[in-house]
């Protein structure tokens, strides 16, 4: 971590820390909410007649070269010849090659893209109509589970974690129906999926059998083993 990267994780500390008045609550706040406010209907007027889609989550550090890019536009290109548009988090990585198999498809290419410190923008194959710039992380995630009718995995980072449990947790709950969520690379996600059963289920019983019984349905029948 350089030196001015540093001293901005100390600023927000700092500032988590810091009172702050009556008055200055009040109208930070007021104003953050009009923000989120304003994302979300942007959102909702965007992508509320987009059709059924499936969200595309991935690594931004792939390459074009790498084995799993070329999967996941593979897997965008036969999505949209069977009539499905494909959303995904706007960027680079696994991120792009969702949008550019849509766009060699001819289909609806969508692009979520987080405004980050380091500017990330969004890739070229997304649809000019259809791409959102977020601030917030959590209404751009409502967006991702809100409009898709399937979730494909693909090896990622933290934040591919954490939408992958996003939509499991949503299914389990109840909150959206159980469509598919497709692990792509069994042996990237092979030791996650065994800790789930091991874990959450055997060691402690955090989970019902009924939950790992759907990771386990979709885990055998969808999971894609990469050719290579």
């Amino acid at each position: 971590m350089d030196l001015p990267e540093k001293r901005g994780h100390e600023d927000k500390i700092i500032e988590a820390f810091k009172e702050k008045d009556a008055f200055e609550i009040k109208t930070t706040n007021s104003w953050q909410i009009f923000k989120i406010m304003a994302e979300f209907v942007e959102g909702f007027e965007k992508l509320g007649k987009i059709g059924p889609c499936v969200s595309i989550f991935g690594s931004a550090r792939s390459k074009p070269e790498d084995p799993y890019y070329i999967l996941a536009e593979d897997i965008a290109y036969r999505l949209t010849l069977e009539g499905y548009g494909i959303i995904t988090g706007g960027g680079p990585g696994i991120m792009e090659a969702g949008n550019k198999g849509a766009h060699r498809g001819g289909g609806k290419s969508v692009g979520l893209n987080i405004v980050l410190p380091h500017e990330q923008e969004g890739n070229k194959y997304i649809d000019r109509d259809k791409i959102i710039n977020f601030d917030y992380f959590f209404v751009r995630k409502v967006m991702f589970m809100k409009y898709a009718q399937g979730f494909v995995i693909m090896p990622g980072g933290f934040g591919t974690l954490d939408e992958f449990f996003e939509a499991i947790t949503l299914i389990q709950t109840n909150k959206i129906a159980r469509f598919p969520v497709v692990l792509v690379g069994k042996t990237y996600w092979a030791g996650l999926v065994e800790w789930v059963k091991e874990q959450l289920l055997r060691e402690n019983p955090f989970i019902s059998e009924e939950s790992v019984k759907v990771i386990n349905e979709f885990y055998n029948k969808y999971m894609f083993r990469p050719n290579f």
